[in-house]
């Protein structure tokens, strides 16, 4: 087993890094305090999907709390939850990550019952045909039987209602030709109502590999003896790896490119969509998230102040800034929403304050600002259990290497104004933009 070491900042002690043989790798942190988090992130997602199974990732997150062949559907939360845990998973493009988080119990007793059904739930989930609920046809309005499809199903359809998720589908799709991350991480009805057990089945018998697991413990703990628990708890049995995949990244649009669509709806909606560098180029991505702040977060933004808070009469409800980062390239947004009769006054108010960023250059003032909000946010993940896990999660799924967290707040400083002009002028171009309107059906 290969074992490195990563200075994270604000942490009193290193975070060990280790990778077992058969590719699984198991990382400990040590904060002090009563509480402690275990969390397991899977390197699969949306990203791993395709027209067949969109929303599969989503759907087996859910049905990883149906229980094991040790432990029935529901004794996972109960036991947990009586012991003050929150217990919750999440899906996205990249990854899906289950954790707990929970004081550790007298002799650390509960902690290690943590791990032990944490690692039982992720090793050995039986996805019991009950639980799931038959494929459906979508037409028919006699299902008796209501089941896990069903609540998914719903919840594909309380999304599909919402105008900020409508605009963004529209725009993220038509960001891409062919990446996977052009569909919707939940999927779609047709889809979630046909998938078989089977089909889900051998989607995590694939996926839920070794190589493709980072098991994170954070907490104050003797280390010698976690490692030695998880690696007895997480006993894959020689189960193979997971197929090597490599997707194509896709290249930005050349021009401009405008989708427009209705709903039934009294406001309107607009999304201006970038495709950016990887994650893993750190650099690159502070540089995006600094832009971000400068141009579109907080009411001390440039969007917000000469489109919100300085007009007399203001064009928009809300205007703001986005920045996703992703393993094969990170989004960049522009959102908003505004009076629908002001259209045109609108995309030509945005695009005056994007071209802003060169023709009225960021300043020195808005840079330091921008850098000092940032630094209080990273601060702030590392001042708990569940924030460190996560953050730990984020570098070792989506940019493959925790080391960068090493040398963060060094690149942070070294960004001048430049490296932002740099950055306008390579990531955001209003040629290589998507646009993505929503308006009413009659204005």
């Amino acid at each position: 087993m290969k074992k490195s070491l990563v200075k994270y900042p604000f942490l009193t002690k290193e975070v060990e890094v280790y990778t077992r043989e058969n590719g699984h790798t198991i990382v400990l942190a040590h904060k002090e305090g009563a509480m402690a988090n275990v969390s397991t992130w899977v390197k699969t997602g949306s990203i791993n999907e395709d027209d067949k199974n969109n929303g599969i990732s989503h759907f087996l997150e859910h049905l990883m709390f149906k229980g094991t062949h040790k432990h029935k559907a529901g004794e996972f939360d109960r036991i947990l939850e009586a012991k003050g845990a929150i217990v919750n998973a999440a899906t996205w493009k990249d990854y899906t990550f289950y954790y707990v988080t929970l004081p550790k119990g007298e002799g650390n007793k509960d902690f290690y019952e943590a791990i032990e059904l944490h690692a039982d739930m992720m090793l050995d989930p039986v996805l019991p045909y009950e639980e799931i609920g038959a494929p459906f046809n979508l037409n028919d309005t006699k299902v008796n039987e209501k089941r896990e499809r069903h609540v998914v199903i719903e919840e594909i359809r309380m999304r599909k209602d919402q105008n900020w998720t409508k605009v963004y589908n529209a725009c993220n799709y038509n960001m891409y030709t062919q990446h996977p991350y052009k569909r919707d991480v939940i999927g779609t009805p047709e889809i979630i109502s046909q998938v078989t057990r089977d089909d889900i089945m051998n989607y995590y018998q694939t996926f839920y590999s070794p190589e493709n697991m980072t098991t994170i413990i954070v907490g104050d703990f003797d280390h010698k003896e976690i490692l030695e628990k998880v690696e007895k708890e997480f006993d894959f049995k020689n189960r193979a790896n997971a197929p090597k995949k490599i997707n194509e990244i896709d290249k930005p649009v050349e021009s401009t490119k405008v989708v427009t669509t209705t709903g039934q709806i009294n406001t309107s909606y607009i999304m201006y969509g970038w495709l950016g560098p990887r994650a893993c180029n750190l650099k690159d991505t502070i540089c995006l998230d600094l832009i971000s702040i400068i141009l579109g977060n907080g009411t001390s933004s440039r969007l917000y102040q000469n489109l919100i808070e300085k007009p007399s009469d203001p064009v928009f409800n809300i205007v703001c800034c986005e920045h996703y980062q992703f393993k094969d390239g990170n989004n960049f947004f522009i959102q908003a929403n505004y009076k629908p009769e002001k259209q045109e006054l609108a995309r030509k108010l945005i695009e005056e304050e994007l071209a802003g960023l060169l023709n009225n250059p960021i300043t020195d003032a808005e840079l330091q600002k921008a850098k000092k909000k940032t630094k209080s946010q990273f601060a702030f993940s590392a001042e708990t259990v569940s924030e460190i896990g996560e953050t730990i999660g984020y570098y070792m799924t989506v940019c493959d290497d925790l080391k960068l967290i090493e040398e963060y707040l060094n690149d942070l400083d070294s960004i001048t104004l430049e490296d932002l002009n740099n950055a306008v002028k390579t990531y955001l171009s209003l040629d290589n933009a998507v646009i993505s309107i929503l308006v009413p059906e009659k204005i």
